[in-house]
């Protein structure tokens, strides 16, 4: 079983920043892709950033030059640095992980959401 926990969700003023975190634990051999995902009200949800284990990044065209993604491979864990937030940034933000177990299997797992909102 795995588990990912997110922090550093909260409330801020437009134009500022927030670092979210989020740390996978269980029975882990290696992860492939992290990724973070939104979700606003009454919207799908919808993917922000995503990262593989070689560093590689791609970004929603909303969050270019402004969020950056990135990973500590030995930590199992993944973060979103998130400047020059806009209301429309505001959303529950989800951590994903392509997870392979100890027993060699593959499986997607989420996190429980963290809340954001930027409001002045």
């Amino acid at each position: 079983q795995v588990t990912l926990v997110e922090s550093g969700g909260g409330l801020v003023q437009p134009g500022g920043s927030l670092r979210l975190s989020c740390a996978a634990a269980g029975s882990i051999f290696s992860i492939n892709a992290m990724g973070w995902y939104r979700q606003a009200p009454g919207k799908q949800r919808e993917l922000v950033a995503s990262i593989t284990s070689g560093q590689q990044t791609i970004y929603a065209d909303s969050v270019k030059g402004r969020f950056t993604i990135s990973r500590a491979n030995a930590k199992n864990t993944v973060y979103l640095q998130m400047n020059s937030l806009k209301p429309e940034d505001t959303a529950v933000y989800y951590c994903n992980a392509e997870v392979v177990s100890t027993t060699r299997a593959l499986a997607n797992y989420w996190g429980q959401g963290t809340q954001v909102t930027v409001s002045s």
